[in-house]
């Protein structure tokens, strides 16, 4: 028998705090706060119910679990995309108390459903038990027939939760995609940036090149010019020394 009934984890006590990217997170966590509330109503009402209320309300419990699961993993998702640390290490944080939670549920549903199943069987065994110590009228064509009902019911439950399974199975290959995505996305994004950074580096270095190409045309300039100057210098000399030869 189950202990009192678990509330769900505590919410985050100052959503506000974060930033608007993380409203569709906040969404998801609503959903799964009302599954999980839900599964542990069910669960706890479980010892107390026989027979087809029984079986609907295991169902119901599956069913909320199924979507808990689905809402685990689109938060985890949701929350792995965010780019800031600020926003995304708390978020994920709360995550893993969420999956921490959700586990626990789904062993106390599925120690609540054995615990059912082991009473209805021994009650009906005692009930059958009875009938032939009565000699009520028992039949093992009716008997035969109950059983293959039952076999047939119990492949129509393992079907649907095959179907289950797989739909899961598909979602959380449809997570991983995604997020092989976001993290493509950031890769390439880090590239750009990277190309960027060399496309700035390119640009100053072409500068500082034209700059050094402007000093050394200024600096053969100057050169130039002093020579002509030497040149013009050893001209009036030379002149002036053959000026004072002929006169001599």
């Amino acid at each position: 028998v189950l202990g009192a009934e678990a509330g769900p984890p505590p919410r985050r006590t100052a959503p506000h705090l974060f930033p608007p990217m993380s409203h569709i997170f906040d969404g998801y966590e609503k959903e799964f706060l009302e599954f999980t509330a839900s599964i542990s109503r069910n669960t706890a009402s479980l010892p107390s119910l026989d027979g087809d209320d029984k079986s609907a309300k295991l169902a119901v419990v599956e069913s909320d679990i199924a979507e808990a699961e689905a809402l685990i993993r689109r938060m985890d998702l949701e929350a792995r995309s965010l780019p800031l640390p600020a926003v995304k290490t708390p978020l994920l944080s709360t995550l893993r108390d969420y999956k921490a939670e959700l586990a626990r549920l789904k062993r106390e549903s599925q120690l609540a459903a054995k615990a059912a199943s082991g009473a209805a069987n021994r009650n009906a065994l005692l009930a059958g038990a009875e009938l032939d110590d009565l000699g009520a009228p028992t039949s093992s064509s009716q008997r035969e027939r109950m059983l293959q009902t039952t076999d047939r019911l119990d492949r129509t439950g393992d079907r649907i939760r095959d179907g289950k399974r797989s739909l899961l199975e598909t979602e959380e290959l449809g997570v991983s995609i995604l997020q092989d995505l976001h993290r493509q996305r950031d890769t390439i994004t880090s590239a750009r940036e990277h190309v960027h950074g060399a496309d700035d580096n390119i640009g100053r270095s072409r500068k500082i090149l034209a700059a050094m190409g402007r000093r050394a045309m200024a600096n053969k300039l100057m050169m130039y010019g002093i020579i002509l100057m030497l040149l013009g210098a050893i001209g009036i000399v030379a002149y002036f020394k053959l000026i004072k030869k002929d006169k001599s």
